[in-house]
């Protein structure tokens, strides 16, 4: 979802994302809700405050002077924004205004804490930096918040509540049910805007499925996923795809932390390693598994060789979806400025919004899986360099820090919610 036109845009063509493959133009309609929901004094001040950061955005959106509006070292590499303008005004407001609230409710280690290492690291550190980071965000007056953060752990609520043997997802949609029914009581909040500007984070598998507990939540929140799929409920005019990044042992890879120079020759076309977790992987194996010496294509990869320096010796990294449409890898690749082939279907891309993703990777549909090589042979070599510099350009949004910096992934899944409240029509 891109800030429209009647509120505000990140593109002169006002685009929205449906899919992961790009588009150009679309509409979303602003968002009302029938219950004409009443906004006290306080409420009509942040929406007041509100239309004056639309009314910046929709300004810098169409300001033809690229350069005079930036910090100097804020926005580099323009091409890979929608609108580099308007993002970054639009992330301006955001530090200026945005307000989130984080409810109190519920008790560890379900509530208020999550993973912070391995595949589900973004979500732990999303949960940590909101309730423990020190950010300017937060504000402990309910009143002034413009969203609500509900910081249960799906990860955590999986290995607590949910008992392997029985295949029973149940304990997880009624701790969601439970937890709505509470707040919801406690509080005005969720009951005046039917919980639109309330949000959760995970990044689990089922992060989607534990949204059921409540079908305000599943239909009318905003819910920021790892699992984007738009083919099961996701709805990227209101929901956020969160980037699923690895962090084994909860650190990155140190050799993704000391790259080679970018002149460094890469001498493989393309690399995979992995699993034949799901419908996308078994094709790509079947067909390129040990069959091409440019392709480097393996189930698993032999214990003589090192997963991180095929990346680094790889020009493409190809990155399909396995059980769910998320993959890791892509991140990955991100750090090693290996360029990302992403083979996946209907699949939200994180930050689409304000990134284009074309600009430093590779979509390639499944069904041109048996012409992966000529694809990606036929991609010249100046835009190949475009597309390794626009990894460099994009690689700090992908990046967690303790503390959390400026434009990093903490701050982008942020602005990702922020995008999402500033075209939430409230009557007031």
């Amino acid at each position: 979802m891109e800030l429209r036109k009647e509120v505000t845009s990140f593109s002169v063509r006002h685009r929205a994302v449906f899919s992961g493959r790009s588009r150009t133009n679309g509409s979303i309609i602003k968002h009302r809700f029938s219950n004409r929901a009443v906004i006290r004094k306080e409420g009509r001040g942040l929406e007041q405050g509100l239309a004056r950061a639309r009314a910046a955005i929709r300004k810098a959106a169409s300001d033809q002077n690229f350069s005079s509006i930036f910090e100097e070292g804020d926005i580099q590499n323009g091409f890979v924004y929608r609108n580099p303008r308007a993002f970054y005004q639009s992330y301006l407001e955001m530090e200026k205004r945005f307000k989130v609230y984080v409810y109190e409710e519920g008790e560890l280690p379900v509530v208020h804490d999550g993973p912070c290492k391995d595949i589900y690291a973004s979500e732990g550190r999303f949960i940590h930096e909101m309730e423990f980071g020190g950010n300017t965000f937060r504000t402990k007056d309910p009143r002034l918040a413009h969203v609500y953060f509900m910081p249960f752990s799906v990860t955590w609520m999986v290995k607590y509540l949910y008992m392997p043997t029985s295949r029973n997802r149940t304990p997880l949609t009624d701790f969601v049910s439970d937890y709505v029914r509470i707040i919801s009581t406690r509080h005005p909040f969720w009951n005046r805007t039917h919980g639109a500007d309330h949000f959760m984070l995970s990044c689990h598998d089922w992060g989607p499925h534990a949204t059921r507990g409540n079908s305000l939540l599943y239909n009318t929140s905003i819910r920021v996923l790892c699992n984007a799929n738009s083919s099961e409920g996701f709805n990227p005019q209101k929901d956020v795809s969160l980037p699923e990044i690895h962090l084994y042992g909860g650190v990155i890879n140190p050799k993704l932390l000391s790259l080679p120079p970018p002149t460094t020759p890469r001498p493989h076309l393309a690399f995979f390693a992995g699993g034949l977790h799901g419908p996308i992987r078994p094709i790509l194996l079947h067909h390129w598994k040990g069959r091409d010496p440019d392709l480097q294509v393996f189930e698993y990869l032999p214990k003589d060789m090192d997963y991180y320096t095929f990346m680094l010796q790889s020009k493409f990294c190809l990155c399909p979806s396995g059980y769910e449409v998320a993959s890791p890898r892509i991140v990955e690749s991100i750090y090693a400025e290996c360029v990302p082939v992403i083979l996946s279907e209907n699949y939200v891309l994180p930050f689409s919004d304000v990134l284009r993703w074309e600009a430093f990777s590779i979509q390639v549909e499944v069904s041109e899986i048996p012409r992966l090589k000529d694809i990606l042979m036929s991609v010249p070599e100046d835009t190949y360099l475009k597309l390794k510099e626009g990894l460099r350009a994009i690689r700090r949004h992908f990046v967690f820090n303790q503390p959390a910096k400026r434009f990093d992934a903490f701050h982008m899944i942020l602005h990702s919610v922020w995008l999402r409240r500033i075209n939430l029509g409230l009557d007031v």
